[in-house]
C-alpha cells in the first residue's frame, strides 16, 4: 500500500510514519516542499517501511498524483485555516483520480465544508474523510459512548499537552490566528459566536486511580467538534472545547492579546505565532505528562447527570495521539476493513475499542467517571477505581455513617528539633514499639473527621473530598493546615501522594511540603496502614504503622 503523506516530515506527518513504522507492506511518500528536509526525514527513520522523500508543492497535487499513483493521500500539512478560497484543491484533486483521502484538520470550517463533496466521492469510488485527529475523530468516539446510557445536553472537553511535547509552527499559527477572534458554537441552544482564547474554564484530568494531573487551565479554541456535533445530537445545547497549554503565565499573556484584540478590535495577531512558538517550545519544564478530557450533563433515566472521560498520557506517549486516528484507519484497511465511499467528518470514522490496543501499546490511559455528590469520600475521589482496592481497605472507607476501627501500632519519630516541635504541634504520638490505636470516624456534613487514639494520646483531622483546583484530590486538614493528596490505586495499595498544601488558606511552595510513603493496604485479611511523615529541613516526623479491624461504636 502506497501513502502519500502532506508535510510527512511535519510533527504530525513524522509521527504517523513513525506509527506505522513496524509495517513491511507500506510504502511511504514523504512529501513537503524543502527536498532537503524531507530525505533527512527517510535517512533517520527506523523501521521495515519503505520510505521515499519528494519535493512537492500542494498545488501540484494533482500532477504527483499521476506521477506517484498513491493508494491514500495523507494530508498533515496546514494550517487548514490558511488555505484559502482554493482549500479543497487536494480534495478534489484526489477524487477526480479516484484516490482515497484523509487529513489531520483542525479548522472548524473546512471540516463542516467537507460533505459537499459526499456524491463526487461516491461517484469517484473513494473515500474522503476529514478531521482525523484527536478533534473530532477522538472525541467523537468518546460521545457516542456516553450517548448509550445519557441524553447529553452540554459538552465541554478540552487538551493539555505536556509542556515537553513540542508543538509545530503552523498549530501555532492556526491558534494564534482566531486569538481574539468569533468562533462559532452552540450556546444556550442557539447557535452563535464565542471569542477565541479569551473564554477559559479550569479543569483537573483524573482518570481514576491515577495519578492526575494538575488543574489546569484551559481556554476556547476553534476545533471541528463545535460545528459537526451539534447536527449530530439535536439535543445538544452548548459545548465549549479548549486547549491548556503550560506554562500557564504564556497561557494568560494570550488570553490577554486575545481579549485586548477583541476589545479593541486590533488586528490579528498571526504576526506573533513564530515569537510565541519560539517561547512554548523552550520553557520545558514541570511534569512529562499530558491529558485530555470530555465533560458531559444530561438526563439518564429522568434524573440530571454529571459524566466525565478522562486520558492521561505519560511521557513521550501524548505527542502520538493526534496521529493514532489516521495509524487507526489505515491498520484496518490493511486488515481489509474499508471506510464506506462519500465525503464526511470523522465523527464516525472509529470507536473507542479501535483506540484501545494503539493506547496500550504506549503509557496511555482511559476511564469514565460520574459524579455522585452523595458517595463515600474516597468513592467520590476514585471513581470506578474504588472497587479494586482490596476487601478490607473498600470497608474501611465505603461508609460516610459513625464507625471505629482498632488495632495496634508500630510508632517511629523524628529526633531533631524542628521535627519535635512540629510532631508536638499536630499532637502526634510518642515512639512505641508496640501500642493500641483506635481510629474513630465521624461524619461532619459532607467532610469526615479522623480521631486517631494511640495508647490515650489522640489528635484528630478533617478529610473531605477537594474541589476547584483540588479537585478528585483528597484534602486532609490539620488545623490551619491543609494538604491536597491524589488517591493512587497501586496494585493491592492505595497510596496517598501530596499534590498541593495550603497554610491559613495561602498556597504554599511545594518544596516545603511535608511528604512521605503513605499507603494502606491488606495483609492476612486484615486492613494495614503505613503512614509517613517528613518535612524538607526537619526530616522525619512520624511514622506509624499497623493494623485495624472494625469494632463496636461507639
Amino acid at each position: 500500500m502506497k501513502i502519500l503523506i502532506l508535510g510527512g516530515y511535519g510533527v504530525f506527518g513524522g509521527r504517523l510514519a513513525e506509527l506505522l513504522g513496524d509495517r513491511a507492506d507500506l510504502q511511504l511518500l514523504i512529501c513537503g516542499r524543502d527536498r532537503q528536509c524531507a530525505e533527512a526525514f527517510c535517512a533517520a527513520y527506523a523501521g521495515p517501511a519503505r520510505l521515499l522523500p519528494v519535493a512537492l508543492d500542494r498545488r501540484a497535487i494533482a500532477a504527483a498524483l499521476v506521477a506517484h499513483t498513491p493508494d491514500l493521500v495523507v494530508d498533515a500539512s496546514g494550517p487548514f485555516q490558511d488555505y484559502g478560497a482554493d482549500r479543497y484543491r487536494v480534495v478534489e484533486a484526489c477524487i477526480a483520480a479516484g484516490v482515497d483521502y484523509l487529513d489531520f484538520a483542525d479548522a472548524a470550517d473546512f471540516v463542516f465544508g467537507i460533505p459537499r463533496f459526499d456524491a463526487a466521492a461516491k461517484a469517484a469510488g473513494s473515500f474522503v474523510i476529514s478531521g482525523v485527529s484527536s478533534f473530532p475523530a477522538l472525541t467523537a468516539a468518546v460521545l457516542r459512548e456516553m450517548a448509550k446510557t445519557m441524553d447529553i445536553r452540554t459538552l465541554e472537553g478540552g487538551i493539555a499537552p505536556s509542556p515537553f511535547a513540542g508543538i509545530g509552527l503552523n498549530v501555532m499559527r492556526a491558534v494564534v490566528g482566531y486569538a481574539g477572534a468569533p468562533v462559532k458554537l452552540r450556546r444556550g441552544g442557539r447557535d452563535g459566536f464565542g471569542t477565541g482564547l479569551a473564554e477559559s474554564l479550569r479543569f483537573t484530568v483524573a482518570v481514576p486511580g491515577r495519578l492526575p494531573l494538575r488543574n489546569i487551565h484551559f481556554s476556547l479554541v476553534d476545533v471541528p467538534d463545535l460545528q459537526v456535533l451539534p447536527p449530530a445530537y439535536p439535543g445538544l445545547t452548548d459545548i465549549w472545547m479548549g486547549a491548556g497549554p503550560v506554562p500557564e503565565i504564556l497561557h494568560r499573556i494570550l488570553n490577554l492579546l486575545a481579549k485586548a484584540r477583541a476589545t479593541f478590535r486590533l488586528p490579528s495577531l498571526l504576526p506573533f505565532s513564530r515569537l510565541f512558538y519560539a517561547i512554548l517550545n523552550r520553557m520545558k519544564f514541570g511534569e512529562h505528562r499530558g491529558g485530555m478530557f470530555l465533560r458531559a450533563r444530561g438526563l439518564a433515566d429522568g434524573r440530571a447527570v454529571e459524566r466525565s472521560w478522562h486520558l492521561l498520557a505519560e511521557g513521550d506517549g501524548g505527542p502520538y495521539i493526534p496521529s493514532m486516528a489516521v495509524e487507526a484507519i489505515v491498520r484496518k484497511l490493511l486488515a481489509g476493513d474499508r471506510p464506506h465511499a462519500g465525503a464526511r467528518s470523522a465523527i464516525e470514522a472509529l470507536t473507542l475499542a479501535d483506540y484501545d490496543a494503539l493506547f496500550a501499546s504506549r503509557s496511555i490511559h482511559t476511564g469514565f467517571r460520574e459524579e455522585q455528590p452523595g458517595a463515600p469520600i474516597y468513592r467520590r475521589i476514585l471513581g470506578t477505581a474504588f472497587d479494586q482496592l482490596p476487601p478490607r481497605v473498600r470497608a474501611l472507607h465505603d461508609s460516610m455513617a459513625p464507625r471505629a476501627w482498632s488495632g495496634e501500632a508500630r510508632v517511629e519519630r523524628g529526633r531533631g528539633l524542628l521535627a519535635r516541635l512540629a510532631a508536638a504541634i499536630v499532637g502526634f504520638p510518642k515512639a512505641a514499639d508496640a501500642v493500641p490505636v483506635t481510629v474513630t470516624f465521624t461524619p461532619e456534613g459532607t467532610a469526615e473527621r479522623w480521631t486517631r487514639n494511640f495508647g490515650g494520646k489522640s489528635f484528630a483531622s478533617l478529610q473531605s473530598a477537594g474541589t476547584g483546583r483540588n479537585d478528585y484530590l483528597l484534602v486532609e486538614r490539620f488545623g490551619p493546615a491543609a494538604f491536597a493528596m491524589a488517591l493512587v490505586v497501586d496494585g493491592g495499595r492505595l497510596r496517598l501522594v501530596p499534590r498541593r498544601w495550603t497554610l491559613f488558606g495561602l498556597p504554599m511552595p511545594r518544596a516545603l511540603m511535608p511528604g512521605g510513603p503513605s499507603f494502606e493496604t491488606e495483609i492476612d485479611g486484615k486492613f494495614h496502614f503505613n503512614v509517613e511523615i517528613r518535612l524538607p529541613l526537619a526530616g522525619l516526623v512520624v511514622a506509624y504503622r499497623g493494623m485495624l479491624e472494625p469494632r463496636q461504636y461507639p
